[in-house]
């Protein structure tokens, strides 16, 4: 859930500013970007230095980047910039300037001009954490909107044992996790998407093939598993990493990927076949390597099944299927016409003419054609925004 998600860690003047390191290595593991914001009074306990190296990123204290030029920290793009604002730990003096407003630090400013959620985890002495004020600006601050990750009970600082011990960095991760994870859009829906080529042998060192990267494919499952989804990718030969947490099932004939989609098509809600299926298979496979020795060589082949064919004449009322149209002319008419031989819910057509878009780019310009005869341009963009736009038409058509 928190991959790719940008996340601004504010750490205040407490001796639990250590935990910061773990906190940070927690989120950069899972995936997301952090930038840190430290107050002068926490660099008494944890250098920048060490925020910074973990964190790979500049560590923010003041508004000044360089007395000799002027140069400033914006603090107002900062806060637009995250996804999330966590302050770890936030002292009993943190708390009183949040509920007042008093920016005299950039730790204040940024939290003052920041438009997403707010997660606060106090550090303090038992005996502040039990005071009335204490209580009652954590109850203003939760009143605004803002999430409180409750204290843990423990040895404190003094030498008291009771609440008001920074919760374990674990914890406060799990809580961000568990934020994210409610609020998305496809939590609780099982997604499918094939992604690549296939390869179809003519013998054990030649194969008919396409030029098929995969990664629009892969962007496709990466997003819509940080949207919440458990997510099924059927992969054919690439050389890409896996998504964080989606299953894998690799492939590599036409005939496999039918194979596979048949037996896992039936429990999917969403179904996205964005593979470069070979049209035709060799009717016959050597065993062993065909020599070099006639000019001419002709080979036999065979249509291969039509997988999204097959699928969208088998899907369930409630699935939603979505296939792609790779086209070098005529483009909007022929992917019209798959749409409907097909039975799509949608149809996402890219053009060769394009520059930028199909295999092996990094980039893709789509136009999506709906069932509904609504047709949808999309610029050029990079292939997880692509990726974006495709899932989130997929989000309004079913009212997710």
């Amino acid at each position: 859930m928190l991959n790719g998600k940008k996340i601004i860690l504010a750490v205040s003047g407490s001796i639990a500013a250590y935990k910061a390191t773990y906190i940070i290595r927690d989120l950069i593991k899972l995936g997301a970007s952090v930038k840190v914001i430290m107050t002068e009074a926490s660099c008494s306990f944890i250098t920048p230095l060490t925020l910074s190296t973990l964190s790979k990123n500049p560590v923010l204290i003041d508004f000044t980047k360089d007395d000799s030029t002027g140069e400033w920290n914006n603090h107002v793009d900062l806060g637009l910039w995250a996804d999330a604002f966590l302050v770890a730990p936030a002292t009993a003096n943190t708390l009183s300037k949040m509920v007042t407003g008093h920016a005299d630090s950039f730790l204040m400013a940024t939290y003052l001009s920041a438009k997403c959620p707010v997660f606060v985890a106090p550090a303090m002495d038992l005996d502040m954490y039990k005071h009335g004020s204490t209580k009652d600006n954590l109850a203003k601050i939760s009143e605004r909107g803002n999430f409180i990750i409750s204290p843990e009970s423990g040895e404190l600082a003094s030498g008291l044992v009771g609440e008001g011990r920074l919760a374990e960095p674990e914890n406060i991760v799990a809580y961000l996790t568990a934020y994210f994870k409610q609020n998305q859009p496809l939590l609780g829906k099982k997604v499918m998407i094939t992604a690549g080529p296939t390869f179809e042998p003519i013998d054990p060192v030649r194969f008919i093939g396409n030029h098929s990267s995969g990664k629009m494919g892969f962007s496709l499952a990466q997003k819509a598993q940080e949207l919440g989804a458990d997510v099924t990718l059927i992969a054919g030969p690439v050389a890409l990493p896996t998504p964080e947490a989606v299953k894998r099932i690799d492939i590599t004939t036409a005939k496999e990927l039918f194979t596979t989609c048949k037996a896992h098509y039936s429990n999917q809600d969403i179904i996205i076949m964005a593979a470069a299926v070979a049209d035709y298979t060799p009717k016959t496979v050597s065993t062993t390597k065909i020599k070099k020795n006639a000019n001419d060589w002709a080979i036999a082949l065979e249509k291969t099944q039509d997988v999204l064919k097959w699928v969208g004449e088998n899907k369930q009322e409630e699935q939603f299927l979505v296939g792609f149209a790779l086209e070098t002319n005529n483009e909007q008419e022929n992917a019209h016409k798959k749409l409907v031989k097909k039975n799509l819910d949608f149809i996402v057509l890219n053009s060769l003419q394009d520059k930028g878009a199909g295999f092996k780019h990094n980039t893709n310009k789509i136009t999506i054609l709906r069932k509904d005869n609504k047709t949808i341009e999309f610029e050029l963009k990079s292939k997880e925004e692509v990726a974006l736009d495709i899932l989130n038409q997929i989000i309004a058509l079913n009212k997710l």
